[in-house]
């Protein structure tokens, strides 16, 4: 398989914390743009469906609460990358990498990423609306502690992320509203779309 083209099919790594918003601005960007959405939860889930060798093995280990091994994840990511690259128009990698040596492993196995944009909200924000969000769902893992223990790791490991990239981060407050915070997103997609197309 050839390695893809990103100037013609670019990779967006979508960041942000638990509570940051960035899955209702994946659904404006893919409304807009056309682009494949890939979200590494739902590529396991799929493959834990799917009765594979590979899926027994993901089961035992989500099971036994531990982490799936990296390498796994990027063989998924690939796959579905692959499988699209023809027909895509570019593809937003949702909530990945989650720390560096994802990124450099990502970039080496699959292509070097176009843009990362990272929605960026205060400890505060984030926590509020993960509240907010555990009191109507009732989700009991959700209590301040947890949260604030969650938003911790997020935020160690995403630095290191954000900081191998200086030339390719773009930063958006995502304490704005909905449509103010697309409004950035397009600034930033617009120019990569447009010269894709050409």
């Amino acid at each position: 398989m050839a390695p893809i083209d990103t100037s013609k099919k670019p990779i967006v790594w979508i960041l942000g914390g638990p509570g940051s918003g960035k899955g209702t601005q994946c659904d404006k960007i893919i409304a807009k743009y056309g682009f494949t959405h890939l979200s590494t939860g739902d590529l396991l889930r799929a493959e834990v469906k799917s009765g594979s060798d590979r899926a027994k093995c993901l089961t035992s280990i989500m099971e036994r609460g531990e982490l799936v091994p990296n390498e796994t994840v990027l063989e998924l990511l690939k796959e579905a990358i692959e499988a699209r690259a023809a027909d895509s128009k570019g593809f937003l990698i949702d909530g990945y990498p989650r720390e560096k040596s994802q990124g450099i492993a990502f970039e080496k196995a699959i292509a070097p990423v176009t843009v990362i944009i990272y929605f960026e909200a205060s400890c505060e924000t984030l926590t509020k609306r993960l509240l907010g969000r555990a009191a109507s769902s009732g989700r009991a893992d959700d209590n301040e502690e947890t949260i604030k223990l969650r938003l911790k790791t997020f935020l160690d490991n995403n630095d290191l992320v954000l900081a191998q990239y200086p030339d390719k981060l773009k930063r958006i407050n995502a304490e704005a509203s909905v449509d103010e915070i697309f409004g950035e997103v397009q600034k930033i997609l617009d120019p990569i779309v447009a010269a894709a197309a050409n």
